[in-house]
């Protein structure tokens, strides 16, 4: 429906989630959804979930560290990330890839779980004029035992895409009053970020993370909010 379709693997009980969706987007360039995924700036004016969403430090001209924490659907503890991100332009179709990191200015918060992006990846496929296809391929462990038993993240996913798609077609608005001329993405030049080397990082291992078991909520309690972007 509404051109939203998503996948997820058959997988054993408390084991890392894997999906994939995607999603038509009709009257959004390939290249506005680009922008999208990329403006941080704009990501809580579309992303319900988000708490907090920040650059930490630049790698190379396309590629960055970054945080993210994420509301996860009560009365579940809410998850964060930090993760590195690499993207790339492929004419008139554009590739974005992270997976978890470990920096050490930035360990695990009490307040959060840290969850481990195992890959996650977006393809932005241009789709006639002024139209695009954006798929969505994702590996994800949340460090929860409930999330094996329920289908939650099954279901977030789709909303998350509709909510992309609906924040592309009003993003351009968004930007004209908003700093239009500033993409670090596209103007790597315009980036005040600071440097960091390959060696500061290392591999975030899910085994190394807390593990929290979240078996006792019911299906009941795990409501998800579907604010509009």
């Amino acid at each position: 429906r509404n051109g939203c379709a998503a996948q997820a693997e058959p997988q054993p009980r408390w084991t890392p989630r894997s999906s994939e969706t995607r999603i038509s987007c009709k009257d959004v360039p390939a290249e506005t959804l680009y922008d999208v995924l990329h403006d941080t700036g704009y990501r809580k004016k579309w992303d319900s979930h988000v708490i907090e969403t920040y650059d930490i430090g630049r790698l190379t001209a396309n590629a960055d560290v970054g945080y993210y924490s994420w509301k996860c659907p009560s009365p579940l503890k809410n998850r964060d990330f930090v993760t590195l991100r690499s993207w790339l332009p492929l004419g008139d179709d554009y590739i974005i890839l992270n997976y978890s990191v470990k920096h050490p200015k930035f360990p695990p918060r009490k307040d959060f779980v840290r969850a481990v992006s195992l890959q996650t990846g977006y393809l932005i496929k241009a789709n006639g004029t002024g139209a695009c296809v954006l798929y969505y391929l994702t590996q994800v462990d949340p460090r929860g035992e409930t999330w094996g038993g329920h289908d939650g993240l099954d279901r977030l996913f789709p909303q998350a895409m509709k909510k992309i798609y609906k924040a592309g077609l009003k993003y351009p608005e968004w930007k004209r009053r908003h700093d239009p001329g500033y993409k670090p993405w596209v103007y790597p030049e315009q980036s005040t970020l600071p440097s960091l080397s390959l060696a500061e990082l290392s591999l975030q291992h899910a085994d190394s993370l807390e593990h929290i078991d979240e078996t006792g909520l019911t299906e009941d309690h795990l409501s998800t909010s579907d604010h509009e972007a």
